[in-house]
C-alpha cells in the first residue's frame, strides 16, 4: 500500500505542489493500482510463449544545429521560464 507520505515524498522530489486532500487521494489511486498489478501477477502464463517482436527499427540522427528564434517567439518563451537572465532562461542545479 502507498502511503500519504510516499505521495508527499514523491510529489517533493518532483518539485510539485500538492495538497493533504491530493496526496490521501493519489495513495488511494496508487494503491488501487498496485494492487491491480499484482491480481495480474497470479495469472499463471507458465505455458504461454512469449512474443518478441523484433525489426529493423534505428535511430534517426540529425544535425544539432542552432536555429534563430522569431523576437516575440524569444520574448514569451522567456516571460514563461521561473528564472529569465541575460536572455537565457536559468534553471537550478540539480547535480
Amino acid at each position: 500500500m502507498i502511503t500519504k507520505s510516499a505521495v508527499q515524498h514523491v510529489a517533493q522530489l518532483a518539485k510539485l505542489k500538492i495538497s493533504e486532500t491530493e496526496a490521501e487521494k493519489y495513495a488511494g489511486e496508487l494503491s488501487q493500482v498496485l494492487g491491480y498489478i499484482d491480481q495480474l501477477n497470479e495469472v499463471d502464463t507458465g505455458g504461454q510463449q512469449i512474443d518478441i517482436e523484433l525489426n529493423d527499427l534505428a535511430n534517426r540522427w540529425r544535425a544539432d544545429k542552432v536555429v534563430d528564434w522569431a523576437e516575440a517567439e524569444k520574448q514569451l518563451a522567456l516571460n514563461q521560464a521561473e528564472i529569465a537572465e541575460n536572455n537565457l532562461v536559468k534553471v537550478p542545479k540539480i547535480i
